[in-house]
Parts: C-alpha cells; sequence; structure tokens
C-alpha cells in the first residue's frame, strides 16, 4: 500500500529527497488573486477605461500608512511592527530578504478597495496576494503595499452545486468545504496554494483530464480595478474581462476578491504510482506521452523525472473510477513503456484524502495541511522553476530525458493534459494551451542562499528544451527570465489581453516586471 501523495512531495520522498522540504506540481500560483482582462469592453460595461488616479487625488507626501490602518477590519504590518516578518513571508524562502513597505490583511472587499485607492493615490507600487506562491516573487515585491486576501477564504456551497469561495482561499480549504457539500472541483495539489492565483492562470490539476481545467469551471467573479471600485462579472456581465480570468495570469488590471464555480458531484477516486528503475526514464516518458493522450478522461497521469546518474522516473496519478477498472489500463501503461516497474501502489480513495494525499499530508487534519508560518505542519520549500509545454509526443523522449542526468535535484514533471481540457478552443478562454499533451515543469530544489545557483541551472536546461519541446510556457510557473514570455504564456491570446491591460489600467498601477501590459 502506498503511504504518501503521488504529486510531487511523494515524488521527492520517493527520489529520496526528504518529505519535509518537497512540493508538486500543485504549488504552482501567481500574485494572488490579480486578474487580466481582455481586449474590449461593451457599451454597458461595469469595468471603464478609468484612470488609476481618477477616483482619488493623488498625495504629495509619504504614504500615511496610519491613516490606512484605520481604514481596514484586519491589521496593517509596516517594517518593524510586532508581525511584520511573519506577514513578509512567501512560500519560497528564497524571497525572505524582499521587504514590502506594508502588508495589509484583508478580510472584506472594502478593505482590498482601500488598499487600491491607496496605492493609486500614494503613487507606489501594489501587489495582491492570494497564497504567495508566485514563482517569481511577484506577490511580495520590495516597498510595496501588499494586499494580503488571506482573510477571504470562506467557501460556501449552494444546493445547485455552485461554489462562491474567497480568492484569498487555500486549496485544501476549499476541498474541504467543498466535499463537506459532496463536491468537488478540479485544481492543484498543493494544499497551500490560494484558489485565486490557481484559477487566473488556468489551474492544471489531477481532475482536469475528467472536468476541465480550474478556470474552466468558473462562472463569474467579483474584480475590484484601479480606481477602486468593485464589479461583478461573468459571461453575461463584462465577458471579456471574465474572458481573461481563465486562464490569463494574475497581476495586471484588477484584484479577485471571490470567485464562483459551478462544482461537480464529488467521485470516488483510485490514485496510483508507479517506480520505474534508473536508466529507463527515456522509454518510460515514451511510452507515457502515447498512453496519456489515448487514455480516457477519467485518467490522469504525470511523468516525473529525476535527475541522477543515470536519471529515474516514476508516474503518479488518479483515476475516477474503481481499481478494478483502472488496473488493465495500468497494465497498458506498462507494456507502452517497456520497462518493468520496481514498485507499483494503486489506493482507492474518497475525494477529499485523495487530495490530502496529493498534498503531501494525508496523516494530517485539514488544519495541519497548512504551513507552518500558518498555524499547519507543512514546512516551505528554497526552489527555482521555469516551464515549457509538451505541445506535440516527442521524436525523441530519450534526449529530453537525458538533460537531467547529472543534475541530481533537477526534476521535469510532465503534467497531462487532453481529456476536457482540449475540448475547448485556445480561444474561448485565456488560457492558450488546449491542444497540448502536457505542462512540463523544470524544478530545482535549493537552498535560499544557493538561489542564483539554481536558477542558472533552470534556465540552462529549459533553453536546452526548446528545441525538443517548444517555446511555450505555463503562467503559473512563471519565470522571470523567460525569453518571449509574452508569446510563451499566453500565445495567440497575448494581444486580447494586452489591450485590456493598457484600457482598463493606463496609469499601471497593476503592473509588475511580466505585466501582460509591457509584454
Amino acid at each position: 500500500m502506498a503511504t504518501g501523495p503521488i504529486g510531487r512531495r511523494t515524488f521527492l520522498q520517493v527520489a529520496g529527497i526528504g518529505g519535509a522540504a518537497a512540493v508538486l506540481a500543485g504549488c504552482t500560483s501567481r500574485p494572488g488573486g490579480v486578474s487580466a482582462g481582455s481586449t474590449t469592453t461593451s457599451a454597458g460595461s461595469a469595468i471603464a477605461a478609468t484612470s488609476a488616479g481618477s477616483a482619488t487625488t493623488a498625495s504629495t507626501g509619504p504614504p500615511d500608512y496610519r491613516a490606512l490602518a484605520g481604514k481596514l477590519s484586519g491589521p496593517l504590518f509596516t517594517p518593524g511592527d510586532a508581525g511584520y516578518v511573519n506577514a513578509a513571508l512567501s512560500y519560497n524562502p528564497r524571497f525572505d530578504g524582499r521587504r514590502p513597505a506594508a502588508v495589509a490583511r484583508c478580510g472584506t472587499p472594502a478593505d482590498v478597495q482601500a488598499c487600491v485607492s491607496f496605492a493609486a493615490r500614494s503613487r507606489i507600487p501594489f501587489a495582491a496576494r492570494s497564497g504567495g506562491h508566485s514563482y517569481a516573487g511577484y506577490s511580495t515585491p520590495d516597498g510595496a503595499l501588499v494586499a494580503d486576501l488571506g482573510g477571504m477564504s470562506a467557501v460556501s456551497v449552494q444546493p445547485d452545486g455552485t461554489a462562491m469561495v474567497g480568492a484569498g482561499a487555500r486549496l485544501i480549504d476549499v476541498y474541504a468545504g467543498l466535499a463537506a457539500a459532496g463536491r468537488a472541483l478540479p485544481g492543484g495539489s498543493c494544499p497551500s496554494v490560494g484558489i485565486a492565483g490557481l484559477t487566473l492562470g488556468g489551474g492544471v490539476g489531477v481532475l482536469g483530464r475528467k472536468y476541465g481545467l480550474t478556470c474552466d469551471r468558473l462562472t463569474g467573479a467579483t474584480v475590484v480595478t484601479a480606481d477602486g471600485t468593485q464589479h461583478a462579472v461573468s459571461a453575461s456581465d463584462d465577458p471579456d474581462v471574465f474572458w481573461a480570468l481563465r486562464g490569463g495570469g494574475g497581476g495586471n488590471v484588477g484584484v479577485v476578491t471571490s470567485l464562483l464555480f459551478d462544482t461537480v458531484p464529488a467521485p470516488g477516486l483510485t490514485v496510483f504510482l508507479l517506480g520505474f528503475p534508473a536508466g529507463s526514464a527515456g522509454e518510460v516518458l515514451g511510452g507515457w506521452q502515447h498512453w496519456i493522450t489515448s487514455a480516457p478522461d477519467e485518467v490522469w497521469a504525470n511523468c516525473n523525472i529525476t535527475g541522477g546518474n543515470p536519471s529515474t522516473c516514476t508516474i503518479s496519478g488518479c483515476f475516477v473510477g474503481s481499481a478494478t477498472t483502472l488496473n488493465p489500463m495500468l497494465d497498458s501503461l506498462v507494456r507502452a513503456t517497456g520497462a518493468r516497474p520496481s514498485y507499483r501502489t494503486v489506493r482507492e480513495q474518497s475525494y477529499l484524502d485523495a487530495m490530502r494525499y496529493f498534498g503531501g499530508c494525508a496523516s494530517q487534519t485539514i488544519a495541519g495541511c497548512h504551513l507552518e508560518i500558518d498555524g499547519g505542519k507543512l514546512g516551505r520549500e528554497a526552489f527555482a522553476a521555469s516551464s515549457r509545454i509538451l505541445a506535440a509526443p516527442l521524436a525523441d523522449p530519450s534526449a529530453v530525458a537525458g538533460v537531467c542526468d547529472g543534475h541530481p535535484d533537477l526534476h521535469l514533471i510532465f503534467d497531462g493534459l487532453g481529456g476536457a481540457i482540449g475540448r475547448i478552443a485556445p480561444e474561448a478562454t485565456a488560457f492558450p494551451h488546449r491542444a497540448a499533451v502536457a505542462t512540463v515543469q523544470i524544478y530545482q530544489k535549493t537552498v535560499a542562499a544557493n538561489g542564483s545557483a539554481a536558477t542558472s541551472t533552470v534556465n540552462r536546461v529549459r533553453d536546452e528544451l526548446t528545441p525538443m519541446l517548444g517555446a511555450g510556457g505555463y503562467v503559473n510557473y512563471i519565470d522571470a527570465a523567460m525569453p518571449n514570455w509574452g508569446q510563451a504564456y499566453y500565445g495567440a491570446n497575448l494581444g486580447r489581453l494586452r489591450d485590456l491591460a493598457r484600457r482598463v489600467d493606463p496609469d499601471g498601477l497593476f503592473s509588475f516586471a511580466q505585466a501582460v501590459r509591457d509584454a
């Protein structure tokens, strides 16, 4: 019987890397709750092209944070305050040296509006943070006012299965709240990721081939724009902005404060993990890529290559259904790889137990599935990462697997797409990679002090893989050094996103190093 998760956390444990520091492909969020937009707004649009400073008069003196604190329902932390150091922390310890000017713990949409208006009036940098997992640290910038949405985390499920979720809710709390009502939502595996960041970048997860990306289940949202006003958006109200919320990435034109999802009945799941001997990674990747593209929607799997001498490989995943039905499919997978697994574990689980299993906290309570800095049991992780998109099956899987040879802390994680994800047109939502076989995360565990060395390795591997995989990337694995990043993340949807970002936020309040307005 398997005893741990089969996402990145277990994958790293199996690879001998130690569970305390591990994380997997669910820890992939963007700046919390900050959404991108699209190209046009209708005549009756609630979100008009207003100047960031139009609602308030720009101040001429230094920002008066005491005045802002008096408008908030939660605390405001500035350097020197008790609690500031903890409030400024993000998931990745590599960014522990970041020093925001202030961190506001927002508990209501009015708090967010006050922060946005204050930043616009004071002409200071601004960022919103949902879970704090931005791979480039964009949710915790130096000298900025950070609106931490963690206090907006309620999960409410209606009898028809519609769920209203606060933008600061962590995935484990979303899953627990839905499961209590017998419902489920496709999403990532990292339990501490914020729901807003995951959704705005697309939301690749273990139920995606059956139920779509997280953003595919989004039916509405509330957004605070640069003029400090809040608007409800949906397919009928501000449809262009709603289009952009489904995969356009975070950090561009507004702060999402809540999200409305169409959930599904919580299914029974079977989770599985297959480990293969060292030296077979090329064969396994080759067999996996053809097997996953022809698998039924109910099956999701990823192929995880761990660098070494030689590299090793595991395949992990889940099935919406029973182990009896799944096992013949796994037999077919093994035949496709041509390699004999060193071990094979299969386990039937409830939806919530499976989400805890993937999250690396199967033995914990829901509270324990939070980070230690938030009172839970899970540690943070220092890492460097980037991504590519596997647009079509590889001609030479062994060459791709060989990139990991000699790099013991390097991982290539191929997360399968297809199924329901691929039946939506690339232009129907802002997520452009609908026809792809998989997202590919290039991930290296490190220590905070060696972050630059890990980043150099990741960048070198990313560029070495480009001729074999293509130049696409997944915005939820955002990489500050990604070449031609606008095209990589947004593809043919870039122009539409960029035009709206410039129109809705002409003064660039929601600007950052890879803001779509500047792509």
